[in-house]
């Protein structure tokens, strides 16, 4: 049984985890449902590979779109919407049911509309070579949490799952799930964002291993979205408002290996400090 000392809801702790190909997802609930035990948590994760899947499957191939200052996200019409919702559902279960394998109250939020946003109806996108307005992408800017409903769950004892998708009068949106994390913490209160995907953490020189940042300072986040390329600089960002929100530590973490967010709570990765 969980820990009952938890409903006052200290050290709460927001665990992303990544969509991309090569998480182990096994091992991270492994490790999410052992923490769990004596903190409260919030999972928020991400769909990317499994909507590529899907897109694939369905005859629309992924399109990525690059703003004029270098920040990509994937080009999102009405029907790819649809999709990228359905695999945001089917993750979301995935997760819930292995939590729940491991003995763990844990609670899938993919209609809730726990996180809230605002569709942008028209954004500059850079396309071969032309700075062009694209205005049928149901993309989102965070504009608010429902911190109630999580703060609710938590102190049921249950372990809140959280998609990449925002509420909005345009219906759900696709939002970055790094950013939508880092929202969450905010709006907690979090001590901690650990943030995991299929990288040890940010590199100066991507993809050499041995140029690991291991630690950024808050007057060094300008410095580090430099060293960031593609979606990594989503991942600095994300770490830059967590902390801006009150956070007091961000780490990004490799979700490959064993024990990964324990890891990454003890410094093996890129941690993010005021």
């Amino acid at each position: 049984m969980i820990n009952q000392d938890m409903h006052t809801l200290d050290n709460i702790l927001v665990v992303k985890l990544g969509g991309s190909s090569g998480l182990d997802l096994a091992a991270s609930c492994d490790d999410l449902a052992a923490l769990a035990a004596d903190r409260p948590l919030v999972v928020v994760h991400g769909v990317s590979a499994l909507a590529n899947r899907l897109c694939e499957e369905a005859g629309r191939p992924v399109r990525t779109l690059t703003s004029p200052s270098g920040h990509t996200w994937r080009y999102t019409d009405a029907a790819t919407r649809d999709i990228y919702a359905r695999a945001a559902g089917a993750i979301n279960a995935e997760i819930v049911s292995r939590l729940r394998e491991r003995g763990r109250c844990a609670v899938g939020l993919a209609d809730a509309g726990v996180v809230r946003g605002e569709r942008k109806t028209a954004v500059r996108a850079v396309v071969n070579g032309r700075v062009c307005v694209i205005r049928d992408d149901y993309t989102g800017s965070i504009t608010g949490v429902d911190a109630a409903k999580l703060f609710e769950l938590l102190r049921a004892g249950c372990v809140p799952v959280v998609p990449p998708l925002a509420a909005s009068p345009d219906g759900p949106l696709n939002v970055d799930g790094d950013r939508a994390a880092a929202a969450v913490a905010a709006a907690l209160g979090a001590a901690e964002l650990v943030i995991l995907s299929n990288v040890r953490g940010l590199y100066r020189s991507y993809p050499d291993e041995s140029s690991l940042v291991s630690l950024v300072r808050q007057h060094e986040l300008e410095r580090a979205l430099e060293w960031a390329g593609g979606r990594m600089k989503r991942k600095v960002l994300g770490a830059r408002e967590a902390l801006a929100g009150g956070v007091r530590r961000v780490i990004l973490g490799d979700g490959r290996v064993a024990s990964p967010v324990q890891r990454a709570l003890t410094g093996h990765g890129t941690v993010f400090a005021p």
